[in-house]
């Protein structure tokens, strides 16, 4: 545990150091900045001025900590570990930014410490290209000024809430502590096409190989299957006042290996040890309070996203409708899942908000049981500055109709705190 807590130290001055030396060098072009600037952007702008002059290292990160105060229950058929309040992890990110030419960057993520990688190690990159002029100068010039290429092992651009989602240390952007129940989140190599219309409508294309752990292991003459991404979606500022925003998305396998859409964030649950039995560990059981489908070969997922932001009042939903399937089940099963959120921000440059959000999950499980997850999160914030936001929200998640066992009639509850530095 000290060597925990050690490397989450060491990350975060290291951040701090290596941000001092570089200030004079912080913003990038076509860049979704990592503090308080950032809140409601979702895909990076896009913006045909540049500002390149010359290779620019960008280095920064994020650092949180949590004060946990819940309660868990269930029937009592199977014993729960016992847990308390007190501290968690802290969990640090470092984020390496680099301008290469004139319209191309990399991204770069490490994490330094998280919950079930108390080790430094890689998230994904990418590179990002929005103009061509490297290849020749002013090649497709006027198809770039609305284009923009991914390419890298990265997470994908699927749906809107992963944009809003805690991202280990990252989590400014979530004006909550806990993410969704079923948290759509994966990293995945492959490719994404951005079109950005001055209109506001924009799309997206792309394909991965649908694998989180890469490897070129062949089992029934295959290596693996690949995934389809799409989305499509109106993003507007009508006026000084209000923003109207709607999206769909679309991620669609045909045979992988293993898909991990909603088990990719090895970071781990903000809810420790809810739910968990009595020989759970932080590191081993790190998805605490969340839900997979269990579509382990083949899965169909839609999310659509309407955000309405009318001045500091703001509407966030998700609707998601899933099916799927493991290659030991015969036939498909659904899931789908309902999100909404309402923050109202206010103050100087909106720097303390209040919200509240209601998240359910319709779930068939594999043995054919269906069940019901339903979580009311309520929460506070204040941004000091705009690099560094305390929160405190108040959580209560109930499981329904599930069978005999751990979560029979279970439920959690109680308050979080959370400091997030971000920069």
């Amino acid at each position: 545990m000290k060597s925990i807590f050690k490397n989450a130290i060491l990350g975060a001055a290291l951040l701090a150091g290596l941000s001092f030396y570089a200030q004079n060098y912080r913003d990038l072009d076509n860049y979704r900045q990592p503090d308080q600037r950032g809140v409601n952007v979702f895909e990076d702008p896009k913006d045909t001025i540049s500002t390149f002059d010359g290779l620019n290292v960008r280095v920064g990160g994020s650092f949180a900590l949590q004060f946990q105060a819940l309660d868990h229950e269930n029937s009592g058929a199977v014993p729960l570990k016992e847990i308390g309040s007190n501290f968690n992890l802290a969990t640090a990110n470092l984020d390496v930014d680099v301008a290469l030419a004139d319209g191309v960057r990399m991204h770069l993520r490490t994490y330094l410490s998280s919950r079930h990688h108390p080790e430094p190690y890689v998230k994904g990159g990418y590179f990002q290209i929005d103009k061509l002029d490297f290849i020749s100068e002013g090649l497709l010039s006027d198809l770039m000024k609305h284009t923009t290429i991914r390419i890298g092992h990265m997470e994908n651009n699927y749906g809107d809430a992963h944009f809003r989602r805690t991202d280990n240390a990252q989590a400014i952007y979530n004006p909550f502590v806990g993410n969704l129940i079923m948290d759509a989140f994966t990293t995945e190599i492959g490719a994404e096409v951005y079109y950005q219309c001055n209109s506001g409508l924009f799309g997206m294309v792309g394909f991965s190989n649908g694998k989180l752990n890469q490897d070129v292991q062949s089992s029934d003459g295959t290596t693996g299957g690949a995934a389809f991404l799409a989305k499509l979606g109106y993003d507007k500022q009508l006026n000084d006042d209000l923003r109207v925003r709607l999206s769909g998305s679309l991620y669609n396998t045909g045979f992988v290996k293993n898909n991990y859409l909603y088990t990719a964030d090895r970071a781990g649950s903000r809810y420790y040890f809810v739910m968990e039995g009595v020989d759970a560990t932080a590191k081993g059981n790190f998805r605490s309070g969340r839900f997979d489908p269990g579509f382990r070969n083949k899965i169909t997922a839609v999310m659509i996203n309407p955000f309405v932001k009318y001045q500091g009042l703001e509407f966030f939903g998700t609707i998601e409708m899933t099916n799927g399937r493991a290659l030991t089940e015969a036939d498909r099963r659904n899931t789908n899942q309902y999100a909404g959120e309402l923050i109202y921000r206010f103050g100087q440059n909106e720097n303390f908000y209040v919200g509240g959000r209601y998240n359910l999950v319709d779930a068939e499980l594999a043995s054919g049981d269906d069940v019901t997850i339903d979580r009311y999160q309520f929460g506070a914030g204040w941004f000091m500055t705009k690099n560094i936001l305390l929160k405190a929200e108040y959580v209560n998640q109930n499981y329904n109709d599930y069978p005999v066992g751990q979560l029979e009639d279970g439920k959690f509850n109680g308050a979080m705190l959370e400091a997030v530095i971000s920069f």
